[in-house]
């Protein structure tokens, strides 16, 4: 008969509640974290909307140049990148939209995945027509947005705004284009 050694059966035993500890313990931290609230969380580069806000429950009507009201859920499911006037939109602003536009181009085979909407007065330096080649062009009827809405002249600030109408981030005026296009691409794949 086969005797073993009670010292190396202590000892083997110990290793097998090691590994087990070694793959248990990130399991256990991470369920403590959740249980006492803390979440992880990639850091965007626009303010997040508090309280949220959802424009369709608002009924947040939004007048197209066309004479059609935008529809914040669409046929299919399309986030939409809100571009918000300052008084004067003029060669900086219209800076900015243009480098909204290339951010969307960039999302590649899933920039269809984006509308860009563009709510006020078009820029007066736009001699080439691009506002209406990207953006839809209309109007916040009644002004609900009008707290996100720069005041300093030339400017524009952003909202990011989920499929079934919640608004997600702002970009207020002076927003890093670069920081939109990384927040863009973490949130359309």
């Amino acid at each position: 008969m086969n005797t073993v050694d009670p010292k190396s059966l202590r000892r083997s035993r110990m290793f097998l509640i090691l590994i087990a500890l070694v793959f248990a313990a990130p399991m256990i931290a991470a369920g403590l974290l959740t249980w006492s609230g803390w979440q992880p969380g990639a850091k965007g580069n626009g303010q997040p909307i508090q309280p949220q806000r959802n424009f369709v429950d608002e009924k947040l009507q939004v007048l197209l140049v066309d004479g059609q009201t935008y529809a914040w859920r669409d046929s299919e499911p399309r986030m939409t990148l809100v571009a918000l006037a300052g008084p004067g939109c003029s060669t900086q602003c219209l800076a900015t939209l243009t480098s909204m536009a290339a951010a969307r181009v960039t999302l590649n085979r899933n920039q269809s995945r984006l509308r860009l909407l563009y709510l006020g007065t078009p820029p007066a330096n736009d001699d080439r027509d691009g506002m209406k080649n990207y953006w839809q062009l209309g109007e916040d009827v009644a002004g609900k947005l009008a707290s996100y809405r720069p005041t300093t002249p030339d400017s524009v600030s952003a909202l990011l705004v989920e499929s079934n109408g919640t608004a997600l981030s702002w970009y207020p005026a002076g927003f890093d284009a670069s920081g939109l296009r990384k927040d863009l691409q973490k949130v359309i794949k």
